[in-house]
C-alpha cells in the first residue's frame, strides 16, 4: 500500500461510515471499488478478506480487519481520536451504545433492507412490518441517550458512533428502495437530528458526498447516491 491504509468499499454501503471516520481523523487511505453489481463481494479473493463476503474491509498494517463497529474502534484507539480512551470514564457508556448501535440497530437494518435472507420472499414485507416499530424504539432510546449530551453522543463532538448513527439514519431513510419511508421521520428523535445537522457541515462529510454522490444533505433529507463508479445496491 502506498498509505497506511487500504479501504475496501461499495458506494453508499457501510464502507462509508469508514471513509467518514478516516476523513475526519485526517488518515490518508486507499480506496479499492468491490462492485456490487458484479457480485464482487462474493469473489475468492474478497472473500480471502472478509469470509463473510460483507462490505467492508479496511487493509492495516496489522492486517485486514472487517465488521464495521471493530473497525471503528480500532482507528479510534489506535489514533486517539473518535472516542473515549480506554481509561476514560466514559468509555464504559460510549462502549455499550457503539456495540448497540452495531449488534442491535444494524442488525435489525439488515432484516429490513435484506428481509428475503431471513425469510421466504412472500413474507418478507410482513417481516419488514414487524421490524420498523423496533428500528424506531431503538432510535427513541438512542435519542434520549443524545438529550444527556456525552461528548461521543454531541452536535459539537463528532465521534466514531456519531458517524456510524448518521449513516444507519440516512438507509432508513432511503431502503429498501421503493418501500414506504413514511414511518421513519427524522424529527421524532431531535437531538439525533442535531447531531446530523451538525455532521453534514464537517469537511469529512463534503468529502464522502463528492467521492460518493450523496447529495448536499446526505443525512437530515437524503437522496440517493450517484456515485460515478460502482453500484450502491
Amino acid at each position: 500500500m502506498n498509505a497506511p491504509y487500504r479501504l475496501h468499499y461499495a458506494p453508499d454501503n457501510a464502507s462509508l461510515v469508514i471513509r467518514l471516520v478516516l476523513e475526519e481523523m485526517g488518515q490518508s487511505y486507499e480506496t479499492v471499488l468491490v462492485d456490487r453489481r458484479q457480485n464482487e463481494q462474493d469473489s475468492a479473493g474478497y472473500r480471502q478478506l472478509n469470509p463473510n463476503g460483507l462490505i467492508p474491509v479496511l487493509d492495516t498494517p496489522q492486517g485486514p480487519i472487517f465488521e464495521t463497529a471493530a473497525i471503528l474502534l480500532w482507528l479510534a484507539d489506535t489514533h486517539g481520536q473518535l472516542a473515549p480512551s480506554p481509561k476514560a470514564s466514559e468509555r464504559a457508556a460510549f462502549l455499550k451504545w457503539l456495540f448497540f448501535a452495531s449488534n442491535t440497530l444494524h442488525a435489525d437494518l439488515r432484516i429490513l433492507f435484506y428481509a428475503e435472507k431471513y425469510i421466504d420472499a412472500a413474507q418478507a414485507d410482513i417481516l419488514r412490518d414487524g421490524i420498523r416499530p423496533r428500528l424506531l424504539r431503538h432510535l427513541q432510546v438512542l435519542d434520549a441517550e443524545a438529550k444527556t449530551a456525552p461528548t461521543w453522543l454531541h452536535p459539537d463532538q463528532p465521534s466514531v458512533l456519531t458517524y456510524y448513527l448518521a449513516c444507519q439514519m440516512r438507509w432508513m431513510a432511503l431502503y429498501p428502495a421503493g418501500a414506504d419511508h413514511g414511518w421513519y421521520q427524522l424529527s421524532d428523535t431531535p437531538h439525533l437530528q442535531a447531531i446530523l445537522t451538525q455532521l453534514e457541515t464537517r469537511p469529512a462529510t463534503q468529502a464522502a458526498i463528492a467521492a460518493e454522490g450523496l447529495g448536499v444533505t446526505p443525512f437530515t433529507s437524503p437522496s440517493y447516491a450517484t456515485p460515478q463508479e460502482g453500484s450502491a445496491t
